[in-house]
């Protein structure tokens, strides 16, 4: 998993949730936007790199990210 592009999709979703919702709400909305269509191998890619401190997350993605539980192994 490249996470430089993921980093970049999670910024350009926070863009357009930031234009849509205002900067306060639009964490919410990238989160639900991650949880509902990112892969689960994704959705563990992002998380983990918030987690090791998200560089080049923008603050709305990164406080997104780090409301995201990461989903379960099969």
């Amino acid at each position: 998993m490249n996470i430089e592009h993921l980093v970049s999709m999670a910024n350009d979703i926070g863009a357009f949730f930031n234009g849509e919702l205002g900067p306060k709400d639009a964490a919410s909305g990238i989160a639900t936007h991650i949880s509902r269509y990112w892969d689960p191998r994704m959705r563990t890619a992002i998380i983990r790199h918030a987690a090791a401190g998200g560089a080049g997350l923008t603050p709305a993605a990164l406080a997104a990210v780090r409301t995201l539980p990461e989903p379960a192994r099969r």
